[in-house]
C-alpha cells in the first residue's frame, strides 16, 4: 500500500525525516536564566535517543557579540526567528524552568499553533493549563 504524497512543506519535512530514519527531534524552550537546566534536559533527552536543539546564545551573559545594546536588540530579533525555525523542525517541545516570560509564552503558542506537543519540566507553569 502506498503512502499519500506529501503536499505541504511540513508534510514533506515529516516524510523526509521518516524516510531517512531520523530519531525524534525535540526543541528546548525557556528563559535563558535556566541554561543550566536546559543543559541537563539536553543530556536526558539525548540519552533517551532524541536529537536536541536549544537556544545557543544566552543574551543575559556578557559576550562581545551582544555588548552593544543596539546590536543586542537586532540579534534578539534574529535569534527569535531562528528559534521559531527550530520549533518548526522539531517533533515536540520541552519547556524548561518554573517561570514563563513573554518570549517563551509566544514560543509555546507558536508550537501549539503548529500542532507540536509541548511538555514542561514544571507543568504548573503551562499558560494553557486548566483550559
Amino acid at each position: 500500500m502506498s503512502r499519500p504524497i506529501p503536499v505541504t512543506p511540513e508534510e514533506k519535512l515529516a516524510d523526509a525525516k521518516q524516510q531517512v530514519g531520523l530519531p525524534p527531534i525535540v526543541v528546548i524552550c525557556g528563559s535563558t536564566r535556566f541554561m543550566t537546566e536546559m543543559n541537563e534536559a539536553d543530556v536526558r533527552e539525548t540519552e533517551a535517543g532524541r536529537i536536541v536543539v536549544k537556544p545557543g546564545c544566552d543574551l543575559k551573559s556578557p559576550h562581545d557579540l551582544w555588548s552593544d545594546p543596539d546590536e543586542a536588540k537586532a540579534l534578539k530579533l534574529r535569534l527569535d526567528d531562528l528559534h521559531r525555525a527550530k520549533i518548526r523542525l522539531a517533533d515536540d517541545v520541552l519547556v524548561v524552568g518554573d517561570y514563563i516570560g513573554d518570549s517563551t509564552r509566544a514560543e509555546i503558542a507558536y508550537a501549539r499553533s503548529l500542532g507540536r506537543p509541548v511538555r514542561f519540566t514544571h507543568p504548573e507553569v503551562d499558560p494553557d493549563a486548566g483550559r
